[in-house]
């Protein structure tokens, strides 16, 4: 279905994925904006998606007939091929994303909106006029959470093509 060239280059534009999204999210925490918001998460989706997906259908079809042999240790989830230090490097990295996204839902005030000349937060029915630094905050911390969603599974989706392609078991 797929060939191993393929799996290491999705591989490869997956990881590109996971550099973009972190790059972008400590560049959003510090407000500085290299790209706007549609093009910063579209090409975050672009590079993850399709290494994602195929990671994915690529393990399924190779691994489906095995299930994890204790469910509390972490080699149990991984390859037996796959070192230990590169499974723990993909899950710190994946959780470093995970609490990206906590950390931004955190700061949120509520959703920016414009009402003409005016920057309003609106928070469960209620409106609040604040300034044009506290609207680009908040509209930094939505992408945030994008990018942060899209890196996490750039991560997995690196994790499963590379897991996959590496795999010799086949012949």
């Amino acid at each position: 279905m797929f060939s191993r060239r393929g799996l290491i280059g999705l591989s490869l534009v997956c990881g590109a994925g996971v550099l973009w999204t972190a790059a972008l999210i400590i560049a959003y925490a510090f407000a500085a904006r290299p790209v706007i918001m549609p093009v910063a998460v579209g090409f975050a989706a672009l590079l993850t998606v399709p290494g994602f997906a195929a990671g994915i259908l690529a393990n399924r079809r190779g691994y489906q007939t095995r299930q994890p042999r204790r469910l509390w240790r972490l080699a149990s989830w991984v390859p037996p091929h796959v070192p230990l230090w590169a499974a723990i490097a993909a899950a710190l990295t994946f959780f470093g994303f995970w609490l990206a996204v906590v950390l931004a839902f955190a700061a949120l005030d509520g959703t920016p909106q414009r009402r003409g000349a005016e920057y309003v937060l609106v928070d469960h029915d209620r409106e609040t006029v604040v300034d044009k630094a506290a609207y680009d905050r908040q509209l930094d911390h939505e992408t945030q959470i994008s990018l942060a969603v899209l890196g996490a599974f750039a991560v997995g989706g690196t994790f499963l093509c590379a897991a996959r392609a590496t795999d010799h078991e086949e012949g």
